[in-house]
């Protein structure tokens, strides 16, 4: 089952690193960085189950703000 409560410790400190990260790059690059985090972490949690209710949530979320 896919956390929804707030999970992270500092996440305005992770939210500062996320964009950190992209300074200074392309949006191509910028783009390609959030699509590696994404494997990275898909491949950290593993469970095909929780990744498809994440992408379900992420694509509802972006198709009806």
């Amino acid at each position: 089952m896919l956390k929804r409560e707030p999970n992270i410790a500092d996440p305005d400190g992770f939210y500062e690193a996320l964009i950190a990260a992209q300074r200074d790059l392309s949006d191509e690059q910028a783009d390609m960085l959030l699509a590696k985090l994404v494997l990275i972490l898909s491949n950290h949690i593993g469970d095909r189950a929780v990744l498809g209710e994440a992408l379900r949530l992420a694509r509802d979320n972006t198709v009806n703000p």
